[in-house]
C-alpha cells in the first residue's frame, strides 16, 4: 500500500502518520526525518541540502525528491510506505509519479487531513513549550498545565514558539494554501484522494482513515 498523507500545518499529519503505518505494517517516510538521517550521517545529499540550508535558502526539489527516491529503495519499504511532507508542491507529485511508474508502480491514496484555519490556529497558537526540556509540551486550551506558564513535570518556564504565534501560523497556513494544496487537485483528477475530518480524538481520526482506506479498496 503506497499512501501519501497531506493536510494543513497542526492537523495532526505526524502523530496520524506513525498510528497508520502501524496498523497497515509499511514505513513512515517523513521529509523532515530524510533530511536529518541524511545531514547527519553527512551522505552527499545530505551536505548538499545543509548547504542550502544553512543559507536560509529552501532545499531545491530535486534534493528532496533524490532523498525520497533513495528512501522508497529502501527493502522495508518494498511493500508501501506512508509518505508525509512529500511530495510538497505539484511538480513534487509529478516526480513521484514518473518515479513510481518507472519500477510499474502507483499510489493507492492520497488521504487528506481536513482541520478549519481557526482550528488550527487554534491548536498551534495555544501550544506552551518548556525551557527545560522540549518533549514537555502543553496546550493553553486542551493541556493546560496546573499552574500557568510552569512546567508540571520539572517546574520549568513554558513559553511560547515564535513560529507558533499566531500571526506566523497564518503566515504558514498561506504558504500550505499556495504550494501544497495545489496537489489536492492533482491527486483528485487521478480519483486518489480520501478526505478525513482530522477532529476529535487521535483513535478516532485514526479509525476514521483505516475506515475510508477499506472502502477505497486500498
Amino acid at each position: 500500500m503506497r499512501i501519501v498523507l497531506v493536510g494543513p500545518p497542526g492537523a495532526g499529519k505526524g502523530t496520524q502518520a506513525a498510528f497508520l503505518a502501524k496498523n497497515l505494517g509499511i514505513p513512515h517516510i517523513s521529509t523532515g526525518d530524510l533530511f536529518r538521517a541524511n545531514i547527519s550521517r553527512q551522505t552527499e545529499l545530505g551536505k548538499l541540502a545543509k548547504s542550502y540550508m544553512d543559507k536560509g535558502d529552501l532545499v531545491p526539489d530535486e534534493v528532496t525528491i533524490a532523498m525520497a527516491k533513495d528512501r522508497m529503495e529502501q527493502p522495508d519499504a518494498e511493500n508501501g510506505f506512508l509518505l508525509d511532507g512529500f511530495p510538497r508542491n505539484v511538480s513534487q507529485a509529478e516526480a513521484l509519479d514518473e518515479m513510481l511508474s518507472t519500477e510499474g508502480m502507483k499510489l493507492d491514496a492520497v488521504l487528506d487531513l481536513e482541520v478549519p484555519e481557526d482550528e488550527v490556529v487554534r491548536r498551534i497558537a495555544g501550544r506552551r513549550i518548556c525551557r527545560n526540556d522540549s518533549s514537555h509540551v502543553f496546550h493553553v486550551s486542551y493541556k493546560a498545565p496546573k499552574r500557568e506558564g510552569v512546567c508540571d513535570v520539572c517546574g520549568g518556564e513554558l513559553y511560547q514558539r515564535d513560529d507558533d504565534s499566531e500571526e506566523t501560523v497564518r503566515k504558514r497556513l498561506e504558504v500550505y494554501h499556495t504550494q501544497t494544496e495545489p496537489i489536492i487537485d492533482y491527486y483528485k483528477a487521478q480519483g486518489l484522494v480520501v478526505t478525513i475530518l482530522a477532529l476529535g480524538k487521535v483513535e478516532e481520526v485514526t479509525a476514521r482513515a483505516m475506515e475510508a482506506l477499506s472502502r477505497e479498496g486500498a
